[in-house]
């Protein structure tokens, strides 16, 4: 019994002259604070492409994104392109032709089909991505490919949006149009065109090849 009181003794005697230590040198020895959690980072949601501004009388054709909304009927509504052959195939009316028409035809045609299966029909078409008008550029640019052409828009620009290296030959620029097997090559000089704007009655067209040598 009496080791035991003098164990207790022993323990309480340190543990008092632990604290009074503490409170001499004014630094009492705090618990370390748990570390919150780091705040999630807010993630931007990727921007949703929307309708392109066309004019009332553009054509489609071929390649073009559209899209298809009939009001109040989600399951007639459609986001798609148009099939090489110019078609498009949707809910109930199945194939039917896009190219060629402008939005607005396209809306009324599918409006008509649409009346023997639903009342009233209210059909938007709208333009998400034009592709079927479109250049290529080869040779001396700095961006080959594919480039998609604005109505109106001139070799020039055509040529400034791709850019030019410092080996392009820019007086004998040359555009091949037509079918392969018999094509039309109608030559261009960017500098005169520049210069003088001279455009040298060269007008773009759906499907030509821009040739920079």
């Amino acid at each position: 019994m009496n080791c035991l009181r003098c164990t207790l003794f022993s323990a309480f005697f340190v543990s008092t002259l632990g604290c009074l230590s503490q409170q001499v040198s004014g630094k009492p020895v705090l618990s370390a604070a748990p570390t919150p959690p780091p705040l999630a980072t807010a993630v931007s949601p990727s921007p949703v492409a929307g309708p392109l501004t066309v004019s009332p009388n553009y054509v489609i054709g071929a390649d073009d994104s559209l899209k298809i909304d009939v009001w109040k009927e989600p399951q007639l509504s459609a986001t798609l392109p148009v099939r090489p052959d110019g078609k498009i195939s949707l809910p109930l009316i199945n194939d039917i032709a896009a190219a060629g028409f402008t939005p607005m035809q396209l809306a009324a045609d599918i409006t008509a089909r649409l009346t023997k299966f639903v009342t009233d029909p209210i059909v938007d078409v709208s333009v998400l991505a034009v592709n079927s008008k479109r250049v290529f550029m080869i040779g001396e640019v700095e961006h080959a490919g594919p480039l998609s052409i604005t109505p109106g828009m001139t070799i020039l620009q055509a040529i400034a949006t791709s850019g030019l290296t410092p080996y392009a030959n820019k007086k004998h620029i040359y555009i091949l149009r037509g079918d392969p097997a018999k094509q039309q090559k109608i030559l261009f000089d960017y500098n005169k065109a520049v210069k003088k704007g001279d455009m040298q009655g060269v007008s773009l067209v759906p499907g030509d090849t821009i040739v920079v040598p």
